[in-house]
């Protein structure tokens, strides 16, 4: 039987804290000399070689950050490629569907274009953009749009599809209007939709920003991560990755923070639990 407890928002925190340090003593074991039995490597400096250790993560992540203080324009960098492609992502996907949804015709027409472009594998565009755009932030924030788009114009497709008949026959009935109705309607029933694929597109545009810093870039924090890759620099690596995990958790909590604002209306799922 499943256990349907929930933790108290006291001690979820508690939690979630918890098993954050137990995952980093468990990586601080696992690549320290002689802590823990290795049956995966030969010998016990292997692990920290392929997996870094965190101490030496926090290290440099302290440098970056306080002693050298030389990673705030790689990281203004990334920053700003990655919310002007979530930004424009997230609104041309948020018009586009609500433009086919509500437009059988278009809808019909470019549905197999629409379906043959997102079935593409987008990554392989950076390259083609880099040559359209150039190596500066253009080309990155390009690539991340192509993630973000079709994520929220789905979601938001679907949302809008799946309006109850009844609601809107009801609206009919009582005179609203074509604005009335996006208003008051179709924009609250994507909504839930909408927020959803913002939590999932943050992620993407983070990616669209790295990897298009990855093929051709001179600063950003996927450069600095690609110059410790070709060193053999794993700590360098892994702090790359937890500081862009951190800001990309960020930019997520914001993206929570306006939804629980515009959702208001929507109660929750305590809340409903009750009723």
């Amino acid at each position: 039987m499943w256990n349907l407890i929930k933790p108290q928002p006291r001690t979820l925190r508690l939690w979630q804290l918890g098993l954050l340090v137990a995952l980093i003593a468990f990586w601080y074991a696992m690549t320290k000399p002689g802590l823990l039995p290795n049956f995966m490597f030969e010998n016990d400096r292997q692990a920290a070689f392929f997996f870094g250790e965190p101490l030496q993560v926090a290290q440099r992540i302290w440098v970056w950050f306080v002693t050298d203080a030389d990673i705030y324009q790689h990281l203004g960098v990334t920053l700003t490629e990655t919310v002007l492609a979530f930004a424009i992502g997230a609104l041309g996907g948020l018009g586009g569907g609500l433009w086919l949804a509500l437009s059988p015709m278009a809808s019909a027409i470019l549905e197999p274009y629409i379906k043959a472009m997102n079935s593409m594998p987008r990554i392989i565009l950076a390259p083609i953009f880099a040559v359209w755009f150039g190596l500066g932030i253009a080309s990155k924030v390009a690539l991340g749009v192509t993630l973000v788009f079709f994520i929220v114009f789905f979601n938001v497709y679907q949302g809008v599809k799946e309006v109850s008949p009844v609601i809107l026959a009801n609206a009919r009935m009582l005179g609203a209007s074509q604005k009335q109705l996006l208003r008051h309607v179709y924009l609250p029933s994507a909504t839930s939709w909408v927020f959803s694929s913002l939590h999932t597109s943050v992620g993407l545009a983070f990616v669209g920003a790295v990897v298009g810093e990855y093929l051709g870039s001179s600063q950003g924090v996927g450069y600095l991560i690609l110059q410790a890759e070709g060193s053999f620099d794993i700590n360098t690596v892994m702090a790359g990755i937890v500081v862009l995990t951190l800001f990309a958790l960020a930019l997520d909590a914001a993206v929570g923070r306006i939804e629980k604002r515009l959702m208001k209306w929507q109660p929750r799922s305590g809340e409903t639990e009750k009723l």
